[in-house]
């Protein structure tokens, strides 16, 4: 039997891929492997920055396997468990002070929307795309947090204009929306994730995790706070390996090389 996600290295990046193609559902087994991935990458100051996609190219996910629940209420001991896995998982990816960056292609339902809603960056393909959370279609609403995070992302007019009608949107319709930073050919999609990982994983992990410290959930922060955080932040990176290495790159008028030690 095939591992649900395969794991690859490339320099300080971690590439995931959900190896159930063409669908790649997001089965029991799946969590659980990436539930132990994400507590060993959150650890690992060697890997800075994090790509998720899913194997081929005709879907992300189409979420979860639905026909698992009853054996997952079973194993978990309460629906509340399995759900409650899957929220915890989303928030460790979210606040783990390391980007993430999720690719959307095909179908990314259910699930498979909501743990990308949980990444830094999600990148679209332009074409045959189909983003969304259909639960009402099943008599049902999101319960992977997606409600509260496409809320967050997009604002309630169009988090309720997709979850009600329970809308699927292209890769530039969700790019319009503000539900992605970037649309790309399909043929491009991956290559430009891991790109941009390899761009992130070059930055001074310490201030990007400081930023992200700031930055993720600061709609839920007043003001204050968030001035009050942005100083820890300052005072945290100041007089670093990094920090000295960027004044010194700009002053010799060289490209810096953080993350040196």
């Amino acid at each position: 039997m095939s591992v649900p996600l395969l794991l690859t290295r490339e320099d300080a990046i971690a590439i995931i891929s959900i190896n159930d193609a063409p669908y790649n559902r997001m089965s029991l087994e799946l969590m659980d492997q990436l539930e132990v991935l994400v507590h060993e990458i959150a650890g690992d100051d060697t890997i800075r920055a994090v790509v998720i996609t899913g194997e081929g190219t005709d879907n992300f996910s189409v979420g979860m396997n639905l026909k698992q629940l009853p054996e997952g209420i079973k194993l978990k001991g309460s629906a509340d468990a399995v759900f409650d896995q899957r929220l915890n998982v989303i928030s460790k990816i979210e606040n783990m002070g390391k980007p993430w960056i999720a690719t959307l292609f095909g179908y990314c339902l259910g699930g498979g929307l909501e743990l990308p809603l949980g990444c830094h960056f999600r990148l679209a393909a332009e074409e045959n795309a189909q983003i969304g959370l259909p639960e009402m279609d099943l008599g049902s609403v999101p319960a992977w947090g997606g409600s509260a995070r496409l809320s967050k992302c997009v604002g309630s007019h169009y988090a309720l204009d997709m979850i009600l009608r329970a809308k699927k949107i292209s890769g530039p319709e969700a790019y319009r929306i503000g539900l992605v930073h970037e649309v790309w050919p399909l043929s491009e999609l991956k290559a430009r994730a891991i790109a941009l990982a390899h761009e992130l994983a070059k930055q001074p992990a310490g201030a990007v995790r400081s930023m992200l410290n700031v930055i993720v959930g600061s709609d839920d922060k007043s003001l204050g706070e968030l001035l009050t955080a942005e100083r820890a932040a300052v005072n945290a990176n100041r007089g670093t390996a990094d920090s000295k290495e960027g004044m010194m790159s700009f002053l010799q008028k060289r490209e810096p090389v953080f993350n040196q030690s």
